[in-house]
Formats: structure tokens, sequence, C-alpha cells
């Protein structure tokens, strides 16, 4: 499962488009005839641009990335473009202008891959000298399965891996790894790596669990005498082989990048032409019918378990026991109240949040601490919800997992679908979601209250 921590800084992916984006149309108006270089032509040429990249993921350049995987990016990259560029003159047959558009694709190519091995040569040079853009790993298992992968992160640190410990575990397995659960709690490990072969079922699936729970990457060394049976993520530290557990869809720069620009024309959209004039209704309706402030806010955590405060219209009465959820008929809920939650009016501010970065349109819903505290170890898999941005909506309130929890169970199949979501997410799915929101709203659902 993968983090944030230790990553390089976020802003160097969106400079890396923006600034081919730049190139392209600089180099375009520089080398191509001007009856070419139309505002169509620029508008076509970035777009096209970014959607190869998309597809071919050449910009999903990491640490571990080998040379050649680069440079099989970059001739992919290019034959494409030349192949884009070819059809848009071909396109326009009175623009017969073969020699300078290879000349600009070839030129445009070449440029930015110089800048792209700029970048992966000096964040290199930088982990090895400032010592910055590291991770902090342990590994876990017996040194004849570890040995190779402690000496790689060892003689290699311009990958930015910094190997804090090696707990061998062919004897006092039991009593090891709990001295490495300890380890990486008292240590700000991001990172652990273990040898699958050495580990039984229930072993790994505690492993998973401690990982999970405390928001740790976890990624295994495979058995060296037997193919895996599942399906999981490959990739290469050099010549060795690596299996990610988890792949999380919005880790994607790209995806993370569309997701956040929907937030944040959505949510402009309802807060101009939706809460510009509900909020001066509802303040009256609100204030007509008990004292206290319009809004309500509390602290609710959010990605990376990190704190933020959750906007509502305020739907009850000012009362000291704001830790508890609201239970069918609760005396806390005003009559205003109980008409704007039964219509999820009551969330609306949360658009706030999600303009301000703190949530996302769809997601996992925000709990009270008191619920983190409460199910954090009773529930499998139950921290895997931060590392995502809350929602307004999501998966498990559109599929009638919303309000009171009455059992475990309830909060167990909000779970499983919250995971399902962070590991299958896409832009359709989001919009369904949305859809669906809309629709139970109007059809009245059995636990809005």
């Amino acid at each position: 499962m993968r983090r944030n921590t230790g990553r390089f800084s976020g802003y160097i992916r969106p400079f890396s488009y923006g600034l081919d984006l730049i190139i392209i149309n600089l180099l375009a108006e520089f080398i191509l005839n001007q009856s070419i270089t139309t505002l169509y032509f620029h508008i076509y040429v970035s777009f096209t641009w970014l959607v190869i990249s998309w597809n071919i993921g050449f910009y999903e350049i990491y640490r571990y990335t080998n040379l050649n995987e680069i440079y099989e990016k970059i001739f992919k990259q290019y034959i494409a473009f030349v192949i884009v560029n070819f059809a848009f003159i071909g396109f326009f047959s009175k623009l017969s202008a073969p020699t300078e558009v290879f000349k600009f694709t070839t030129t445009v190519v070449l440029l930015i891959s110089a800048e792209k091995l700029f970048f992966y040569y000096f964040l290199k040079r930088f982990r090895v000298i400032f010592g910055g853009n590291y991770r902090n790993v342990v590994l876990i298992g017996e040194q004849k399965n570890t040995n190779q992968l402690a000496h790689f992160f060892n003689d290699n640190p311009d990958y930015g891996y910094r190997l804090q410990k090696t707990f061998d575990i062919e004897t006092e397995k039991k009593a090891k790894i709990q001295e490495c659960y300890q380890f990486v709690l008292e240590n700000k490990i991001d990172e652990i790596y273990c040898s699958i072969e050495d580990l039984s079922n229930s072993e790994v699936n505690d492993l998973i669990d401690f990982s999970d729970n405390n928001l740790k990457t976890l990624k295994f060394l495979p058995n060296k005498k037997e193919p895996t049976s599942r399906n999981l993520k490959y990739d290469y530290y050099g010549y060795i082989p690596i299996i990610s557990l988890r792949n999380i869809p919005q880790e994607i720069w790209l995806n993370k990048m569309v997701k956040r620009v929907f937030d944040i024309v959505f949510s402009i959209l309802i807060i101009v032409f939706l809460l510009s004039w509900l909020v001066p209704i509802m303040a009256l309706l609100i204030k007509l019918e008990s004292e206290g402030p319009v809004f309500f806010k509390q602290g609710r955590p959010g990605y990376n378990e990190k704190e933020f405060f959750c906007y509502k219209f305020r739907s009850m009465r000012i009362n000291n026991t704001t830790e508890k959820e609201a239970s069918k008929g609760d005396p806390r809920v005003t009559k205003t109240g109980r008409f704007i939650r039964k219509t999820s009016m009551d969330e609306l501010p949360q658009f706030l949040n999600v303009l301000k970065g703190e949530m996302s349109v769809v997601g996992p819903r925000p709990h009270l601490w008191s619920q983190n505290k409460s199910y954090a170890n009773k529930i499998k898999k139950y921290m895997v919800r931060h590392y995502v941005k809350p929602g307004i909506t999501g998966l498990a309130q559109v599929k009638g997992f919303r309000g009171e929890i009455e059992t475990d169970e309830d909060m167990i199949n909000r779970i499983n679908l919250d995971v399902f979501y962070i590991e299958n997410w896409s832009l359709f799915m989001d919009v369904k979601i949305i859809f669906q929101t809309v629709v139970n709203i109007f059809k009245g659902e059995e636990k809005a209250y």
C-alpha cells in the first residue's frame, strides 16, 4: 500500500506537465508555419500530448524506475506524437508541411526527454547529497531471503530508501514480529518489506492488518520457489522483484488532478447556484426555531487521519453531547433539523470543505473521533479509509449504510464498501454515486434522521 510519506514534492509533477506544454506550444510557434499554428492546433497538440502521456504512463516515473523503462516511454511517446501531428496536417490537406512537422515533433521530444532525464538524475543526487526525499524502511524475514534487498538499499542511496533495521525471524519468530511492530510505531517507519515465504498465512494477515490500521506501506518479497497466485502489482528495484499489496488509483498524480478539478468545478457550481440563495433562507429558519449559530462545525479525522473542521447547517439544539451520533426520534434534533437531515441539506456547507481541499465530493464519510477510536482496532481495514479524502457522499451511503450505526455489522459493511471504492475508484464511479445520491434524496432513506 502506498503513501505520500517521503515522496518528492507534489509540485514537481504538475510543474513538469506545465513546463512541457509551454515547450510544445513555443516550439510550434518557432518551427511551424503560421498557417498551421492556429488556436485549434495549439489546443489539439496540447490535448493529444496529455492523452498519449496518460495512456503510456509517460510521467509515471518513480525512484525505482530504471533507465530502460524511461527510454521505452520516450520512444512510445515520440511515435504516437508524430502520428497525431501528421494526422492533423493530413486532415487539413492544404497544410502540406511534413518536414516542418517532423522537425517540430522530434525537437519537442528531444527537449522534453532531456528535461525529464535532468530531473531524474537531479533527484537521485539530491537524495545522496542532502538526504532529502527519502523513506524509512524495515525488513522482515530470514536473512537468506532479505539479504539481497538489504544490500540494495544500503548500496543505492540515490533511490532514497533508508534501511533502519532488519528483523531476522529465523528464530523467535513471534517475538521478532512483535518487536518489529513496536519499532515501526516508535521510529516513524514509512514502509515495511516482508519475505512472504517466511510467514504463515495468519502472520501475513496480521501484518496486513497492522499496516492498514497504522497507515504504513506494506510490500512483499515474493516466494522464490513458486509463483504467486494473487494478481498483485510488481515493481523492480534493480533486478529484485517487489510486490505491492494494494494499488490505489487516486495516488496516481493524473487521477488525483482529475478528481481535484472535478471537486473544484462541482463545488463552485453548488456554492454559486444553490448555497448563494439557500444560506439566507436556512439561516432564517434555523434562527427562528432555536438559539445558536447557523453553521455547526466539528473536528473530524480526514486524509491520513489529520483533523479538519467539518461544516453543516445546525440541525440540533445547543447541547453537550455532540460526539454522540443522532438516533431515531432524537430529542436534540429540531423540526427544521429533521427536514434538512432527511433531505441531506444539512451536509451542503461541506462543499466549502471540498473547495478548501479538506474533503472530496465523493469518498468515505468522515466519522466522529469517538467512532474512530472505537472501531480502529475492532474492525479490520478500518483505517484504510484514511488513505483518501473523506467525501460528502460515498459508495457506502448510496448502498444503504448511512446514518446511525446500530451494530458492528453495520460498520463492517460500510468499511467493506469504503475499501472497495478506494481500490476501484474511477471518475465514472464518482458521477454514478452522485447521481444515485440525488435519486436517494428524492426517494427518502430509512436511516436519514
